[in-house]
Order: structure tokens, then C-alpha cells, then sequence
């Protein structure tokens, strides 16, 4: 598996096929496997003549575990993305994240807009400015002793998930502390690359799409039917949206 470094930090990625490249980012608790792999994005892509690279956030996967709060705010996790595009000598990328992923995307696109031809938000709606994302309780469930001792359920589901992946959970409980950076409105209205937002219509956690769409000059929302937070992530309705998106600018 390659790796790199930035501000002191190593970061594992992947890196397959040929073609136009996309960058993918993962959201909480997730990584590169679990997000793009499983649900079939990566072979989606480069089946499609993409090259895809994902990397595994900090504090997660098999990337370097931080347990400092400060050290998960999304505008510090945008330049780890931006640092991977540099590593790999790339002018120019598509991007895309999901949940914690596109705010994290999304801040990239506001460091570096050239370097980003085109956006895709996926599972973040409005409440990239309305609110926080998932709830900070899922810290304390993270860190109780047992499964046995978490009743949220949110809090039991992440909980049951980070001891299904044996992720390091206390740089996870860190994360969502951290990671707790909703942007404005000002800033959301700055974006200015072509920018695609897919949400489930039964996504709770993210917000409707045509909300933050309408603040993006030019963005396009996309409703992805029946489908929950983490049901929507791997959903065939999305795939479509997004390749239609990707090769208008081909």
C-alpha cells in the first residue's frame, strides 16, 4: 500500500487505473476500503477510464492516529487531500467526498479551486452550514467501556462498527470532536467550481441537497430515493448522477 507524508503525519492511499484522475475522501469512521471500495467506487471509476485515488484520513485506516481535538478540523484535513495531489504531481483533480468527506472536500475547494476541475458532496447537504454533522454523543459511546454500556442508538451503531473494523477509537472520538466545523454562508456562496451534492431522501444526518445547491453558482442537486445516510453512500442512482456529471467534462 503507498504511503506519504505531510506535516508530520503518514498517510495511506490507493491509487488505481488510468485516466482523468479523481481524488475520493472517506467520511467518519470509515476508510478508503469501507467507503469506495466495498460499495463498488473504485471499480465503478476505473471502469469508466478514470484513474481513483482515495486515502485514508487521519485517525483513520491505516493512516496515522492523532488524539489531539484541535488536529480534525476540516480546513487541517483539506490540505492532507490537497498534499496527496502534490505528492502525486497532479495539476488538476475531480474530487469527491462523502459525509464528513465533503466538508472536508469542500474546503479544499475553497483552498484551492484551481486545483479542483470539478465537486461532488455526497451525503452533506445544508447542514454543511445548519449544523455539525453526526452528533458529538457518538463520542462518549466510543469510549464507554463495552457495546453493553452504549444505549443512543446512533452512538451503539458507530460504536458496533469502529469494534467491527478494530479502528482505534479513541482518535476516532477525537475526530468527531474536532471535525465539528460547519461553514458559512459566505463561504459556501465562494465555491466556484462545477459542483454536483447527492443526498438520501431519508438522510437524517446530512440535510436536503437543493438547500446548499441553491447557494453554489451553478450546482445540481441530487435526491437519492429511499436511501439513509449509509445506505445512499454505494446506491446506483448516485453512481449514475455521478459519472453523467463526471463526463460532461471530459
Amino acid at each position: 500500500m503507498p504511503t506519504f507524508s505531510h506535516d508530520g503525519i503518514e498517510f495511506a492511499y490507493l491509487d488505481e487505473g488510468e485516466g482523468a484522475p479523481i481524488v475520493l475522501v472517506h467520511g467518519f469512521g470509515s476508510t478508503k476500503e469501507i467507503n469506495w471500495v466495498g460499495p463498488g467506487w473504485v471499480s465503478t471509476l476505473t471502469g469508466a477510464g478514470r484513474r481513483v485515488i482515495a486515502l485514508d484520513n487521519r485517525g483513520h485506516g491505516a493512516s496515522a492516529k492523532l488524539y489531539q481535538p484541535e488536529l480534525y478540523d476540516p480546513w487541517l484535513m483539506a490540505r492532507d487531500v490537497l498534499a496527496l495531489i502534490d505528492h502525486l504531481g497532479l495539476p488538476q483533480v475531480d474530487l469527491m467526498g462523502y459525509s464528513m468527506g465533503g466538508r472536508i472536500s469542500a474546503c479544499a475547494a475553497l483552498t484551492a479551486p484551481e486545483r479542483v476541475r470539478a465537486l461532488v458532496l455526497g451525503g452533506i447537504g445544508i447542514h454543511l452550514i445548519a449544523g455539525a454533522g453526526l452528533p458529538i454523543t457518538i463520542a462518549d459511546a466510543l469510549r464507554a467501556p463495552s457495546l453493553d454500556d452504549v444505549t443512543d442508538p446512533m452512538g451503539r451503531m458507530f460504536r458496533a462498527f469502529a469494534d467491527q473494523t478494530k479502528s482505534d477509537r479513541e482518535a476516532l472520538a477525537a475526530c468527531i470532536v474536532g471535525s465539528r466545523r460547519t461553514l458559512s454562508r459566505e463561504e459556501v456562496m465562494r465555491i466556484s467550481v462545477p459542483t454536483l451534492i447527492a443526498v438520501g431522501t431519508r438522510d437524517e444526518v446530512s440535510g436536503a441537497a437543493a438547500p446548499l445547491a441553491a447557494l453554489i453558482s451553478g450546482a445540481r442537486a441530487v435526491d437519492i430515493p429511499d436511501r439513509d445516510h449509509m445506505r445512499a453512500v454505494g446506491d446506483k442512482v448516485f453512481k449514475e448522477a455521478v459519472l453523467a456529471f463526471l463526463n460532461e467534462r471530459v
